[in-house]
């Protein structure tokens, strides 16, 4: 964004002079306008630099984007003509800068598919994919409404996802934390009394006394060495494509939690499969995007492999077959769409039945880690106790009077 030095004047006839950012002359009469003014001259300050990313960009400045074009181009309203009230509405300074820009592409002969390529960080390829065939098969506001309503199942999933992730780790940060306390604070309080007693303590007193020197001794071992594993195993997964490979596949087999990760990734992949094949992209383009969106380095061998087996003559739903990671559910479904015809419909009931799944396993999972957490705070508590007071104990019960 650049810098612009401007003369300007308003209903009164009043002259104003200042400084404002903008991305070209007409988003700083666009801008100028909204403060009720009109450019009289102007002059560049400065540039920020050319480079426009639009990293910043929410999902959500997306969806509104794409409903924005969706009416607009129902409606029969040139594309220039949105994406100039677009610019001029959106609130989002980066997604400003980025409809500005390609505003100038248009206008410089580009297509809109082309200059969205030109803002990978904000449309991805399958965005600019799906625009590509909608400006090919002239339903493009189709293509943004189908883009829209993809975009908030993507926040719907994230949400799910989010959901899944944060309530174990604020749980058991909690039950840690708990942990630290008794084993720092507590337990050694407690014990200097059971110590001055003299008597011989139980086995699960020693056990607890051992426990509780650790952590008083070694704490920051203790708390920072899973920090320091988890950032040495992010960086190895950067640089190491088979660290990457085993990870992703551990991530499938963690129980419970595995299982739903899978149908979320199997969830993704059907509607974003569903949706390109109905824009008209080949079964082929659909698979390779597919392996740009999976996330999982597992899955995304599989579906090379699917790849080339279709490249080799296989139907789809045999292709899948031959990786031996895909469900029987999803098989059938894509049989049944081949069969038929519609493997659009097939595609859209695959998403559907696992989304609804995803929703009902992380509801039976929160409903298990709540109990499983207390159980396990209970009787770390529990175990406490009984090796702090059972000595205690035992010693008024020698008393005698």
């Amino acid at each position: 964004m650049d810098v612009f030095k401007y003369k300007a004047i308003d209903e009164l006839g009043r002259v104003h002079n200042g400084k404002v950012d903008a991305i070209n002359i007409a988003d700083l009469e666009a801008r100028l306008g909204k403060m009720g003014l009109d450019l009289v001259n102007y002059k560049e300050v400065r540039s920020r630099g050319p480079n426009i990313t639009g990293r910043g960009t929410t999902r959500r400045d997306l969806i509104t984007f794409c409903f924005h074009l969706e009416q607009t181009g129902r409606a029969g309203v040139p594309i220039l003509e949105s994406l100039v009230d677009l610019r001029d509405s959106t609130e989002n300074p980066r997604l400003r800068e980025v409809i500005a820009a390609m505003i100038e592409s248009i206008e410089g002969g580009k297509t809109l598919s082309e200059a969205m390529r030109d803002f990978p960080a904000v449309f991805n390829n399958i965005f600019s994919s799906l625009v590509k065939a909608g400006e090919q098969s002239g339903e493009i506001a189709d293509v943004f409404f189908n883009i829209g309503e993809n975009l908030k199942w993507q926040d719907e999933q994230a949400a799910q996802t989010k959901k899944l992730l944060m309530y174990p780790l604020f749980v058991g940060t909690v039950v840690i934390g708990v942990v630290f306390f008794l084993m720092i604070y507590l337990v050694p309080e407690l014990l200097k009394f059971v110590k001055t007693m003299g008597q011989e303590l139980p086995m699960h007193t020693k056990v607890l006394i051992v426990i509780s020197n650790i952590f008083v001794q070694y704490w920051y071992i203790i708390l920072f060495l899973p920090i320091i594993l988890i950032v040495s195993l992010l960086i190895g997964i950067k640089v190491s494509p088979s660290i990457h490979y085993n990870v992703d596949k551990l991530k499938l087999k963690i129980p419970v939690i595995g299982p739903i990760l899978k149908k979320i990734i199997l969830t993704r992949l059907a509607s974003f499969f569903a949706m390109m094949y109905a824009s008209g992209i080949t079964i082929i383009d659909c698979i390779r995007t597919g392996e740009d969106i999976v996330g999982n380095k597992v899955i995304e061998e599989a579906m090379r492999q699917v790849g080339q087996h279709i490249a080799d003559g296989e139907t789809l739903s045999k292709s899948f077959e031959a990786t031996g990671l895909f469900p029987p559910l999803v098989l059938r479904m894509l049989r049944v769409g081949e069969n038929t015809g519609a493997l659009e419909n097939s595609l859209l009931n695959i998403s559907y039945f696992y989304t609804r799944d995803v929703k009902e396993s992380i509801g039976k999972l929160q409903t298990m880690i709540e109990p499983t957490m207390t159980v396990v705070l209970g009787t770390i508590i529990g175990w406490v106790m009984f090796s702090v007071l059972g000595p205690i104990y035992d010693l008024i019960t020698k008393i005698k009077i």
